[in-house]
């Protein structure tokens, strides 16, 4: 219940951060002082004799707990400061009627409403607004130090209805200064907190501009690679393509019409077919190279990785051998498609560097426990020593001469599988290939109530 009423007095449609902050201490504190003040004076009207000038007070009294209300409910409409600014001109007039009734001498053990208005005005309205408040609590302590003076007794010096005058305002503007001084040390605090926090903002949005830009650049990269192997396997394809359309010059006298028009079906359906793979080759490659913004969704792994084996083969020469070992079980994880995709082929293309002279690249997904997936890229390249190995994730590291590398491509691998709260490792020795070995965050439902599960 408590946080519920939290919540409702948070939710004041207040646009200032600071006044919203502000809300629910003032609507509590403006409720409490509605409610007691009421109270304490009918408490007083229904069981004890009204002393003499009392109903000035206690109507003075009914005035700020209706003051107090209203700023409550401009508060709950998104009129803060007008609800703050009623209310404090509403104790101060009533504190100049209740002195100029009774004087300054009664009042002087009583400072309850004084400390209110100051402290108020200085948390919530500003320096400005304090002092404005200091001379009028001035103003209104001096008037009733002259209605205290009128009513001397003859043979009296007038000084005496001054007498406690010059304390009353000392303490006055040592809590003035002490609240100037305290809340202009918060606010500028609290200005400079926002200002680091918009320039983190900011620092936090130019990063991850850089980062999109280097993972586009990633991507160009690996299609630069892919490029021969494309001409190549489009070359294939417009060579069906003609070899179906020769097919219209053949003229075999003992066909029939039917038999021809099989055939020509026959050629038309071997052109779309060659058509169709052209098709989603292009549209594969261009999908994967457009710089559009990072969009996670929950896929299979086993599943995509099937879909990019046709451009894992255009990357890697005929000498060397993929083999895809997939899961049987689907292997859901939830990361941005061409992402992955770009983790795969800068591995892929590392391997094929490390293996000029043909080999094996040997892909292998299962589960493993906790619910993570597990994939591992594993090629019989040359390998690598220990301090290599141990920089190969470092931006701009690259063992590669210069102009065939960035020597980012494993970097921004490390990077995108950390930030999809994944991790990395790397396996390799001199000779005996290198195997990277990693693990993602599984994607499952919420209500799934799936516990981890031994690997596979």
């Amino acid at each position: 219940m408590l946080k519920s009423i939290q919540r409702w007095l948070r939710s004041a449609p207040i646009r200032d951060p600071i006044d919203q902050r502000n809300a629910p201490v003032m609507q509590v504190l403006l409720a409490f002082v509605a409610v007691s003040t009421v109270g304490l004076w009918l408490l007083l009207i229904l069981r004890y004799k009204m002393p003499t000038g009392g109903w000035v007070a206690a109507n003075t009294g009914f005035a700020v707990s209706a003051s107090a209300l209203l700023g409550c409910y401009l508060i709950r409409r998104g009129a803060f400061r007008p609800a703050i600014y009623q209310f404090l001109a509403t104790l101060l007039i009533c504190q100049e009627i209740i002195h100029l009734s009774v004087g300054f001498q009664m009042m002087v053990m009583s400072q309850i409403d004084q400390m209110l208005t100051l402290i108020v005005s200085a948390l919530v309205l500003g320096r400005r607004t304090l002092w404005l408040c200091h001379a009028a609590l001035c103003f209104i302590a001096f008037s009733g130090c002259v209605v205290d003076t009128m009513h001397l007794p003859a043979d009296a010096q007038w000084w005496e209805g001054f007498r406690n005058l010059p304390s009353v305002i000392a303490v006055y503007t040592l809590i003035a200064v002490v609240l100037d001084h305290t809340v202009t040390t918060l606010r500028e605090s609290l200005q400079q907190a926002r200002q680091r926090g918009e320039e983190l903002q900011q620092e936090m949005s130019k990063r991850e501009q850089a980062q999109n830009q280097l993972i586009h650049a990633q991507k160009m990269e690996a299609t630069g690679r892919l490029a021969a192997g494309i001409a190549h396997d489009f070359g294939n394809l417009l060579n069906i393509v003609h070899g179906f359309s020769q097919q219209r010059h053949l003229d075999d006298a003992s066909q029939s019409s039917a038999q021809r028009a099989l055939m020509l079906e026959d050629a038309l359906q071997g052109v779309e077919e060659a058509a169709d793979r052209g098709l989603h080759m292009t549209r594969k490659l261009l999908s994967f190279s457009r710089s559009d913004l990072l969009k996670a969704e929950t896929f299979d792994i086993n599943q995509s990785l099937r879909e990019l084996q046709p451009m894992l083969r255009q990357l890697l020469p005929p000498e060397i051998q993929l083999r895809l070992d997939a899961c049987v079980e689907p292997l859901p994880i939830h990361l941005d498609r061409n992402e992955f995709e770009l983790i795969v082929l800068n591995i892929a293309a590392n391997a094929r560097d490390a293996m000029p002279d043909g080999g094996s690249f040997r892909i292998v997904t299962r589960r493993s426990p906790g619910n993570q997936v597990q994939l591992q890229l594993a090629d019989t390249g040359s390998g690598m020593p220990e301090q290599i190995r141990e920089r190969i994730f470092e931006p701009f590291f690259s063992t590669k001469k210069a102009g065939d590398g960035t020597g980012l491509g494993l970097s921004i691998t490390h990077d995108l599988i950390k930030v999809a709260g994944g991790h990395i490792e790397v396996d390799s020795a001199p000779g005996r290939g290198c195997c990277f070995d990693i693990r993602l965050p599984m994607a499952l439902p919420p209500d799934s109530g799936v516990s981890a599960l031994p690997a596979s």
